[in-house]
């Protein structure tokens, strides 16, 4: 259904029947001009693009609390993160703007804008993400047409200089701290858990006959509250083989202070309680890192000295990609892919190797061909 009809002297009312079926009308001075607009409402209920007027005056900050409100993908932390960038980047600067009211251009000079205020990329790069999602949402839930985000440039994120530990580095930190946490230095190391799954570890999900942790759970530190959660992400989800020594350090460690309890925690701190992160780096962490010589080095660098450790034994991207959790291939060869530079030399000399046994080097043997 969809016709014009007259209103009174001057007046002429479009009505039709939007994509569910709701009846809708709108009322112009002219008939040409009702015309119009129902040839271009049929029109967008064709291409599937037809959007509800009145949604699209929306504000930003009245879209948020209803977008934020559907955000059931995310951890408690990354919640908190999203709260605080939507607090202090997105709503300030366009929580009264309509939906439909904001453009690509004034987008591209709020990210530019951020940038030259000294924001770092990653913040910018965050408050942008948070709008795009918002946006996108709106464009499924038909309030805008399209996503004025798109297209936008980002400032790129520069990667920090990695910091690989030796085995033998490896090896002095463990000394250094703590005899508490020796065996959580080592499964770090060469496990490449992340500390909050370390410190979810629990005793069920170790396999000392056969070498391997199980990694299914993390502790959330949000807000001084302690929350045991999912890994990261679903490739998170896995089983770590650890060298033999490890797994021996591990046996010693659990019957010195892990409880008999199938879920009973294997690391915890000195009086038997989760592991705090920030107790943690300043209670044990930095006074072992200055002991050992290492100054300035974070924890989250033990998970590097793992991929470099793993490649150095000749473990290939996918097998460091699955034992590290990470998103995809992808991620570790751009993140690690500079370790894998050296193993084209050794795929040569093997080659080479392969060859020499095949024929005696040099040119007997070797059939030329006759012009």
């Amino acid at each position: 259904m969809a016709f014009v009809e007259k209103r009174g002297t001057d007046r002429w009312r479009a009505r039709y029947r939007d994509p569910a079926g709701k009846e809708r009308s709108r009322t112009f001075t002219r008939r040409v001009d009702a015309e119009r607009f129902l040839t271009t409402v049929e029109g967008d209920k064709l291409r599937g693009t037809w959007t509800d007027p009145a949604s699209g005056k929306t504000t930003v900050a009245e879209w948020s609390r209803a977008w934020r409100a559907t955000k059931v993908d995310l951890r408690a932390s990354s919640l908190a993160r999203l709260d605080a960038t939507l607090a202090t980047q997105v709503l300030p600067e366009w929580g009264d703007t309509p939906l439909q009211g904001i453009t690509n251009a004034a987008v591209r000079a709020w990210v530019a804008r951020m940038s030259a205020d000294g924001l770092s990329a990653s913040s910018v790069r965050k408050a942008y993400f948070a709008l795009h999602q918002m946006l996108s949402a709106a464009v499924a839930d038909r309030r805008i047409a399209f996503d004025p985000t798109m297209d936008v440039p980002l400032p790129p994120e520069r990667q920090g200089e990695q910091r690989f530990l030796t085995a033998d580095q490896v090896e002095t930190l463990a000394d250094a701290i703590e005899s508490r946490f020796r065996a959580l230095v080592l499964v770090a190391a060469y496990g490449g858990l992340r500390f909050g799954e370390l410190a979810a570890l629990r005793r069920n999900r170790v396999d000392l006959l056969r070498g391997r942790v199980t990694v299914a759970e993390t502790l959330v530190d949000l807000n001084g509250k302690l929350t045991f959660g999912p890994p990261k992400t679903r490739k998170g989800y896995r089983t770590v083989p650890l060298p033999r020594r490890v797994i021996r350090e591990l046996e010693t460690h659990m019957s010195a202070y892990v409880g008999v309890e199938p879920d009973a925690l294997v690391f915890t701190n000195t009086e038997g309680a989760p592991l705090r992160r920030a107790g943690f780096r300043r209670s044990w962490w930095q006074p072992a890192v200055r002991a050992a010589g290492l100054e300035r080095l974070c924890f989250h660098e033990l998970r590097h000295t793992f991929v470099s450790l793993w490649v150095a034994a000749g473990a290939n991207v996918k097998e460091v990609s699955v034992r590290a959790g990470h998103s995809s291939v992808a991620f570790t060869l751009d993140r690690y892919g500079h370790l894998y530079e050296d193993a084209d030399d050794a795929i040569a000399d093997r080659l080479d190797a392969l060859l020499d046994s095949a024929r005696p080097s040099g040119n007997a043997g070797v059939r030329r061909l006759s012009s």
